[in-house]
């Protein structure tokens, strides 16, 4: 999975150079960017502005694609160990295209969405939403993962390295200042509203959740504790620059409620996904879409010249049935159109070559995908021979 993670930045920048920028904040051509308007980066430079007020173009550019690298790894998580190597390059390539492309251009391009009346900040509808929907597709096509002898398949839901986890969750959470702070595009008040309440909605959500593990399980855990952060984080998302902190604080406590609830469904229904991105993610980020039409400030804020100073964002979205029903609408057009595609497309790739690895690959993966070990042992052992060209062309066919 961690060479998936890192390949993804290799491939998606490659993309994000040559169109994939293009096809998101070019020219719209129908419902689409035009991939030709910034091909290999043409017209995109330091010295002049770009989308973005007051932001060099290239730093724009730049900034951007780090949310279209983080938003396929996502879904690895979901997935794990039950993508072959090959597939998945071609699975990423096609997906950012024809998933991640239009709805960053439709959101953030000034497309149709935009134009309807659709806010996201930082990408509870771009990232959380069509990653986790489209991961939860990729479970229809790869399946279940095969149960070591002698294990319970609720016994695959216990993290292997519980301090991994909690690494992983304090690398995420400071990064989380960048995705939601930097979408300010500035280092104004605005990015200061969009820190802070990244903050409080994880914080507010981690504890949370521990607090229910803790009367569910009669023992507070610091694995509940990570997802919690993850969920408040991936909630506030979209209205991280929309709304006051204690709608933050508030919406940290239902989304740990609702994303906990969602995990235990999907535990119920033995839905295999892995790292729970279906229901953190894309649920998190559909529940903050959603209620960002119920949490935003009210309609006086929206005439920027007598907006009171308490303003979040003046200007933008103002909380009204109206908001709820386009940022509802969106969310469920997202969903759909991404489990749809990403289902299609993965069905698709698995009939011209297996997605799934071999079950006598299952065993290690690293050392029949890759030739490499995930430890090397401490231990002397007998050292191995130089692979045989036969060797070679045998791990090839496995990848």
């Amino acid at each position: 999975m961690m060479i998936q993670n890192f390949v993804t930045l290799g491939i998606i920048t490659i993309l994000w150079y040559l169109f994939l920028y293009s096809m998101c904040f070019g020219e719209s051509i129908g419902f689409f960017g035009n991939p030709g308007t910034y091909a290999a980066f043409n017209g995109v430079d330091a010295h002049s502005e770009g989308p973005a007020a007051g932001i060099p173009h290239l730093l724009f550019a730049g900034y951007q694609g780090m949310f279209a690298i983080i938003t396929p790894a996502l879904m690895t998580g979901c997935f794990a160990n039950r993508f072959r190597f090959g597939p998945y390059l071609v699975f990423i390539t096609l997906w950012a295209v024809l998933v991640y492309a239009p709805f960053c251009h439709w959101v953030w391009g000034g497309g149709w969405m935009l134009e309807f009346g659709v806010w996201d900040f930082a990408g509870g509808i771009v990232v959380h939403i069509t990653a986790g929907f489209s991961a939860l597709a990729t479970l229809l096509v790869v399946g279940k993962r095969q149960v070591p002898e002698g294990l319970h398949p609720e016994h695959l839901d216990t993290p292997h390295d519980v301090p991994m986890v909690a690494l992983g969750t304090a690398i995420l959470w400071f990064g989380w200042f960048g995705f939601n702070g930097g979408s300010a595009l500035g280092s104004g008040g605005l990015a200061v509203v969009a820190g802070v309440n990244s903050q409080l909605a994880g914080g507010f959500a981690c504890f949370t959740w521990m607090m229910i593990d803790w009367l569910k399980n009669k023992q507070p855990g610091l694995v509940g504790l990570c997802v919690g952060a993850i969920a408040g984080l991936a909630t506030v998302t979209p209205a991280a620059g929309f709304i006051q902190p204690w709608a933050a604080a508030l919406l940290g406590i239902i989304a740990a409620c609702f994303c906990y609830s969602l995990c235990e469904l999907r535990k119920k229904f033995g839905i295999d996904d892995a790292l729970d991105v279906w229901p953190v993610h894309g649920m998190g980020g559909f529940l903050g879409t959603v209620l960002l039409g119920v949490l935003a400030d009210p309609e006086e804020c929206l005439d920027v010249a007598t907006a009171p100073h308490w303003c979040v964002n003046p200007g933008t979205v103002a909380r009204s049935g109206e908001q709820l029903g386009k940022q509802l609408l969106a969310a469920v057009i997202t969903a759909a159109y991404a489990f749809t595609v990403t289902f299609l497309l993965v069905k698709a790739i698995n009939m011209v070559t297996p997605v799934v690895p071999a079950p006598e690959h299952l065993a290690n993966l690293d050392l029949s995908m890759h030739g490499e070990q995930n430890h090397t042992p401490t231990k002397v052992y007998e050292i191995p021979t130089k692979p045989t060209p036969a060797d070679v062309e045998k791990t090839s066919e496995v990848v």
